[in-house]
């Protein structure tokens, strides 16, 4: 292709004959066609390594590429040098993604079990790797030079890849469990021990002299020690002047970019190739600090050759039989030795035998300097492909996490008669700005005498595809914090939790759950049912801006509240968060609140005052109960009772701070004149389906009323509380709600219980005969 642009078709010119139009042509098939697998794949729990690795089958000789027509038309052999640029330009920036995501700091501090297990899952496979190798050069890859061939081989068959070993763990809900830290904390050294051998393999397969390859792997070394003594100090200066909340400076990315290039031609010139240079800049970045995530905002073609079909099948399932022998029984063996039980021994041998995209990085590499050949190379690849696929459905299969016995009793706020225990609240945030809200508001429910309150603090994370979201869970898992990007921040939230917890007689435990928003409703479910919650309280789905307006965070929040709403196995409440208490957590001394309860009657309403009822007690916070009455004698026998039961209770505890008003009628009119009265109150507290006429038209999750006290229409700055009862009846899918059939959440507990011990979040079985309060 002699020039870059075609003229355009009307100057009787093929825009497939120029570079830019074909190499356009080509990117856009490939985006539909492995974006479009992966859609596909979706149900099935796949990464999407798996939709690429099956798309670049079906573009390749293999599918459609038996076309002549088709691959002489789309990647005709002249364009193939363009590609293969772009393509090799687009793995250098990859590879150093993948060393952002590697910290060397955490692999230092693995436990013994994770690096004996990760040293076991590359020795077994590497010496069955050699020996696999020996029966290609037999057959299908006569010519390749031997040492190189070996390490090549044995590098693809024990390599274990991170980022989609986490994406797995992620889908699975085992990211954050014991399990999953330490598939991950094995999977980090399988990464750096595979690199050291690869580069050993590039070396060895250079011109075949021993003295040119020891000059090749002591420059390397050299550019290695370079990168940590001489760049590191530069990018650390760098990430100094990023902060939190500002966007990184052009200059700085530039300068990063630019780095990063450098970094790839140095390592190509020493013959260690260009993508060595990438991944080491990477790994140097600093990985505290804003600058590391913010890099990470925002990958190749399979054929068989001629050789007989029968003689690459038998090679296939020989590799395959090696590859999963080698990594899972390595895995499984030393697990069982350092006595971890069976089933999770065998669900870490799966995860360890993943594969991904620098696996086929290896592949590339070893295609390019000639140790592989087309035969060879699509045999790995399918290798790789089928070890993966395997590893999400076996683990469902196998994994079968042990159930607390504890039974899941009180599941509502308002409880039996005498039955004054521990109230468990889970209350979900999505940024630290809730937090204040948060504790202000259990500080003020938190009851008196023994009726104790224990908060499990949730963090509610969207992964995204930026895989920074992997060094999240690392750094959450670690502090057993919920992460923040800024370590200030962190250090806020810890002070903000610890003194809350010091100071008031509620305890708390700060939890995190890392999931995509179609699922993570899943963990507040699972959570709230292994930590035994009687209640949820879950974000507004909009946010408060600066002139008191809300903003819509977007449809798939106001998604994840109506699924927990739907599906949870107790009570739940919406908060819409109007800065209760102001930017800083009240101390318990200094509470001064006004509580409006709206109680129109049904169930909740009901447990909107036993919420209330709660409130009252706190002798900072002055409670004032309206009461509609219906225009006929159609009162519940239950309304009455609850009202009754909110009277007798709240006039022993104090005397002058609670208020009773009656209003007389349920019309919209009504309503409004009242509730327009009681504006300057801080909190409203209110049931989500009162039996009243919609006071807005399209109420959301916060129900007829609730919606109103949230709409622009009632000019307020307090704080809305909507909650819903648990009802089975209610709640149909919390009645099919299966622990048994789900992992685990992806939370941990900071202080479990008041052991200060760790465990995973695992949940209970349900049943309605254990429903009772």
């Amino acid at each position: 292709m002699a020039k870059v642009a075609s003229n355009g078709a009307f100057q009787g010119e093929s825009p497939l004959d120029f570079a830019l139009p074909l190499i356009i042509l080509q990117i856009c098939l490939v985006l539909v066609v492995t974006r479009g697998l992966a859609y596909l794949f979706r149900p099935l729990r796949q990464p999407r390594v798996i939709a690429e690795i099956v798309g670049g089958i079906l573009l390749g000789p293999s599918a459609l590429g038996r076309s002549t027509k088709f691959l002489h038309t789309v990647f005709p052999p002249a364009s193939m040098t363009v590609l293969d640029t772009l393509a090799n330009l687009g793995l250098l920036f990859f590879l150093f993604l993948v060393g952002l995501e590697l910290d060397i700091s955490a692999i230092r501090r693995t436990g013994k079990k994770a690096l004996a297990i990760s040293l076991s899952g590359i020795a077994l496979p590497f010496a069955l790797g050699i020996g696999t190798s020996f029966a290609f050069r037999a057959t299908i890859v006569k010519d390749a030079p031997q040492a190189p061939f070996l390490v090549f081989m044995g590098v693809a068959l024990s390599i274990t890849a991170f980022p989609v070993l986490a994406r797995i763990l992620t889908e699975l809900k085992l990211l954050t469990t014991d399990l999953g830290r330490m598939a991950l904390s094995a999977a980090a050294v399988d990464d750096v021990m595979a690199w050291i051998l690869l580069a050993l393999a590039i070396a060895l397969s250079g011109s075949g002299s021993p003295i040119i390859s020891l000059w090749v792997l002591l420059t390397a070394a050299a550019f290695v020690a370079a990168a940590f003594l001489l760049l590191k100090p530069v990018l650390a200066w760098m990430a100094r002047q990023c902060r939190e909340g500002e966007p990184i400076k052009e200059l700085h990315v530039c300068a990063t970019l630019g780095i990063v290039l450098a970094a790839g031609f140095a390592t190509d010139v020493i013959g260690i190739h260009a993508l060595f240079g990438g991944f080491v800049v990477g790994v140097v970045v600093p990985k505290d600090g804003p600058f590391a995530g913010m890099l990470i905002e925002k990958r190749p073609q399979d054929q068989c050759g001629h050789h007989q079909r029968s003689q690459v099948l038998g090679l296939l399932v020989l590799v395959i039989a090696n590859a999963c022998l080698g990594k899972i029984g390595g895995a499984v063996t030393t697990a069982l030795l350092v006595k971890i039980p069976v089933r999770e021994a065998v669900t870490l041998g799966f995860l360890m035998n993943t594969k991904g995209l620098v696996e086929l990085v290896v592949l590339n590499i070893g295609r390019d300097r000639k140790v592989l050949n087309d035969e060879a190379f699509a045999i790995m690849v399918l290798m790789a492909l089928f070890t993966t696929f395997i590893t999400t459905p076996i683990v469902m299969a196998v994994y079968k996490p042990a159930r607390p016995s504890v039974p899941y009793k009180r599941r509502t706020v308002e409880c039996a008669p005498g039955d004054d225990g521990e109230l468990r609240v889970l209350a979900c945030f999505h940024t630290s700005r809730s937090i204040p809200t948060l504790l202000n508001l259990v500080e003020a429910s938190r009851g008196t005498g023994r009726r104790r309150l224990v908060m499990y603090a949730m963090h509610l994370v969207e992964l995204s595809e930026r895989s920074s979201a992997i060094t999240m869970v690392q750094r959450a898992r670690r502090n057993g914090v919920p992460f923040f990007n800024s370590a200030d921040r962190e250090g806020q939230m810890v002070v903000a939790f610890e003194a809350f917890q010091q100071l008031s007689s509620v305890r708390v435990r700060a939890m995190t759950a890392i999931s995509d928003l179609d699922t993570i409703h899943r963990d507040v479910i699972d959570s709230s049912s292994g930590k035994r919650a009687a209640i949820v309280v879950m974000p507004y789905h909009k946010a408060l801006q600066q002139d008191g307006s809300f903003q819509s965070l977007g449809s798939a929040y106001h998604a994840v509240n109506k699924r927990v709403l739907r599906e949870a196995p107790c009570s739940v409440a919406v908060l819409v968060d109007r800065g209760l208490g102001g930017p800083a957590q009240v101390s318990a001394q200094n509470v001064s609140f006004s509580v409006a309860m709206l109680f129109f009657g049904g169930p909740d309403d009901r447990e909107a005052l036993a919420y209330t009822t709660r409130m009252a007690e706190h002798p900072g916070v002055a409670v004032t109960l309206a009461r509609f009455r219906p225009h006929s004698d159609e009162e519940s026998a239950d309304d009455e009772a609850a009202v009754d039961a909110f009277k007798s209770k709240v006039g022993m505890v104090k005397d002058g701070s609670v208020h009773f008003e009656e209003r007389q009628g349920y019309t919209k009119e009504e309503v409004l004149e009242t509730i327009n009265s009681l504006s300057k109150f801080n909190v409203f507290v209110v049931g989500r389906m009162p039996p009243t006429a919609a006071l807005v038209e399209n109420p959301d999750e916060l129900g007829p009323v609730g919606s109103y006290l949230a709409s622009p229409e009632f000019r307020t700055s307090a704080s809305v509380l909507v909650i819903k009862r648990y009802d089975p009846a209610t709640n149909p899918k919390s009645k099919r709600f299966d622990p048994s059939a789900r992992p685990p959440a992806a939370t941990e507990d900071v202080l479990d219980e008041e052991m200060g011990t760790r465990s995973t979040v695992v949940p209970v079985p349900w049943s309605p005969t254990s429903d009772a309060a």
